[in-house]
């Protein structure tokens, strides 16, 4: 059995190809979900990978939730924090309910997740921690100020807690992703789609979920020791920081 490899968010879009690819990649995976049970026992199902439920907006259940894994699999080596989602609105209508929602899935997760689980990586003198950020925090997005924020705030976590990781063998990087063929996007009208999204798109097309989870592979890898603190675009050109 390989390292273990905890994947929040890792049974449907983005998470679920990034659960995928660890596994096949010689992991022991275990993807965390929110809700959606119904996609998560498919996930299961199909994958062999073991799914559990906790709410990774609390740190309390992110503890519990981290110590059923480590009881089940072994101490948790690899943290891919993909958790997130939107609830989109200008700011002069955004209710605060919308705003903390958004802040405490996807910026407080990072530090839900990762402070159960930095000690004993710290004491291993081994991990590889990575965090699914945005184009959207790197560029900012008219109608998600709580999701900019959010994401911008991942990078900003990464970058500090690559500082202080480095010497204890621990790297923590940031992926930040562009249009992604989810369904999330697959949802966009097609002539939305096609007349305002692609356009803005060097490359001229959506990219793959799996495209994500192959630099996921990488970062987790004995290969890239070398590389921390450091924030990858995915966005097929889209912006170019």
């Amino acid at each position: 059995m390989g390292r273990v490899a905890l994947v929040t968010g890792g049974s449907r879009g983005i998470g679920a190809a990034i659960s995928k690819a660890l596994k096949a990649a010689g992991y022991s995976v275990a993807a965390n979900y929110g809700g959606n049970d119904e996609a998560a026992q498919k996930f299961k199902a199909e994958t062999g990978i073991p799914v559990y439920k906790w709410d990774v907006s609390s740190f309390e259940a992110c503890s519990e939730g981290i110590k059923q894994v480590e009881t089940d699999l072994g101490p948790v080596e690899v943290l891919v924090n993909n958790a997130g989602i939107t609830r989109d609105a200008m700011l002069h209508r955004m209710k605060p309910e919308q705003w903390t929602a958004v802040i405490n899935t996807n910026l407080g997760s990072l530090f839900n997740m990762c402070r159960p689980l930095i000690e004993g990586m710290r004491a291993r003198k081994f991990g590889r921690i990575i965090n699914i950020s945005s184009i959207n925090g790197q560029k900012g997005q008219m109608g998600q100020t709580n999701y900019s924020a959010a994401k911008a705030g991942d990078i900003g976590f990464t970058k500090a807690l690559a500082q202080e990781s480095a010497k204890a063998g621990i790297t923590v990087n940031a992926i930040c992703p562009g249009y992604i063929n989810t369904e999330m996007v697959q949802a966009v009208p097609k002539d939305v789609l096609e007349k305002a999204i692609l356009p803005l798109i060097p490359t001229g097309r959506l990219g793959e979920p799996e495209e994500i989870a192959r630099v996921v592979v990488f970062l987790a890898s004995d290969d890239a020791g070398f590389i921390t603190g450091s924030t990858i675009a995915a966005n097929g050109g889209q912006y170019m920081a």
